[in-house]
């Protein structure tokens, strides 16, 4: 079953979907499990990525904060950074403090999803309570090792797991944001899918608003400063110029960026490390299309039907396929979302989501100092930049392409796969070893 918008567009907080709000939904469960068991001590061992740049995606304090009972949507982003991120004692949901042991394991985890978190709970003989393994796979998405397949939801009144089938559907219905619709209200009443995605879109232009006033430096040690509100000034005071627009949206991508490396309220759009892409987009069409509040929904929309394709057919997780799969499935999404809600065909809005994605194929993620910070901040800029960029190329065409989004998932998803594992959010490759972290 392929991903709904209320999956792929999730209110959490910075600066990782995978290492901070994954993480913290899984201890979260964990800890409710705990609830009625006599439990003494929680050990968690983290493989993967998640040894790696836990630290500096917050896995530590998302950890604490989830076993202590939080939900991203709803903790306080504060509270979350002045957690101990090493307590020798977490107190459960339930009252009980129990004793509390992180370990890390970057090799020879447990074979499948690189993100993977063991969790070990025990009494105070040291007898096993409680033994699960929970995947971080991207967006806030969770798999447990083990666990039964969740009962198939009943199939959506339009089926499609291609571009292909999901044009084809969108040439028959009027879109391809009247497929995610249809969709979407098979799940819930249309008027809470409108009121629901209305407040994802408020939640992202909240987030620009923050970034655009927040001064001073990134947490993490880089001594990376804010820039979105100098460049808001400057830009205020401007007297404009030809590429203008193209640095609004700079601005407007960089200042949400900045909010979630800071650890702040973000929207996972698929992911935090590109949550700045697809909300720029939205406010340029607002700002330079006059598009309004019914538009941003239909772009949200038409965004998650492309992003539910990219994830069943390939990944959205940095650390299985790199950046390509995180800030190349917002710029797909985003130019998906313009071309549909500036009046393309769905054979259009289909090439805009393939040129887009096209070109970020082979993008590494390598942030510097394991740090949500360096690249992920410009690229994000540069990524919703893209997005324009092929929503008006594909506009001017017919839809017509050589290479279908089909095609350009499916080179994605093997490049992921043939992609060194140093390259995939691990901070073992690119800049993040050719630039010092000091």
């Amino acid at each position: 079953m392929l991903a709904g918008a209320f999956d792929l567009f999730r209110i959490g907080i910075g600066p990782s979907s995978s290492h901070t709000v994954g993480p913290m939904r899984a201890a979260r469960l964990v800890a409710q499990e705990l609830a009625a068991t006599s439990v003494a001590n929680v050990r968690v061992v983290l493989h993967g990525s998640l040894a790696l740049t836990g630290t500096g995606h917050g896995t530590d304090r998302a950890l604490v904060a989830g076993l202590g009972g939080a939900d991203p949507e709803t903790v306080d982003p504060a509270a979350v950074l002045s957690l101990d991120p090493a307590p020798e004692q977490v107190v459960l949901p339930h009252g009980a403090a129990v004793g509390y042991h992180l370990d890390k394991q970057a090799r020879g985890g447990p074979p499948g999803h690189p993100n993977a978190m063991r969790f070990v709970a025990a009494d105070r003989d040291g007898a096993i309570l409680l033994e699960r393994t929970y995947r971080s796979i991207g967006g806030g998405f969770l798999t447990l090792d083990g666990a039964a397949e969740p009962p198939e939801r009943e199939s959506p009144p339009v089926s499609y797991v291609t571009g292909e089938e999901l044009v084809a559907h969108a040439q028959r219905l009027g879109g391809i944001a009247a497929v995610a619709a249809m969709n979407e209200a098979a799940l819930r009443p249309a008027h809470e899918v409108t009121a629901g995605l209305s407040q994802i879109a408020r939640a992202m232009s909240d987030c620009i608003e923050r970034g655009l006033r927040s001064e001073g430096e990134l947490p993490g040690g880089l001594r990376v400063r804010r820039r979105a509100p100098a460049l808001h000034r400057s830009l205020m005071t401007d007297s404009g110029g030809s590429l203008e627009e193209l640095e609004w949206v700079g601005l407007w991508a960089m200042a949400v960026n900045e909010e979630n490396a800071a650890g702040g309220r973000v929207v996972t759009a698929p992911t935090n490390g590109a949550a700045g892409v697809l909300p720029a987009v939205l406010r340029y069409a607002q700002v330079f299309e006059g598009v309004d509040e019914a538009g941003c929904v239909h772009m949200l929309l038409a965004a998650a039907a492309i992003g539910a394709l990219i994830k069943h057919n390939a990944s959205i997780s940095g650390a299985e396929v790199g950046c390509q799969g995180e800030v190349g499935s917002a710029a797909a999404m985003a130019a998906a979302a313009l071309a549909e809600v500036l009046g393309g065909t769905p054979a259009q809005v289909a090439n805009a989501a393939e040129i887009a994605l096209e070109h970020h194929l082979g993008m590494t993620c390598d942030p510097i100092a394991g740090l949500v910070q360096v690249p992920c901040i410009e690229r994000n800029a540069l990524g919703a930049g893209k997005a324009i960029a092929a929503a008006k190329l594909a506009l001017r065409g017919d839809g017509r392409h050589v290479v279908s989004l089909d095609n350009v998932i499916d080179a994605m998803r093997r490049t992921g796969l043939d992609m060194n594992e140093k390259y995939k959010e691990t901070s073992r490759g690119g800049l993040a070893v050719s630039v010092p972290a000091c």
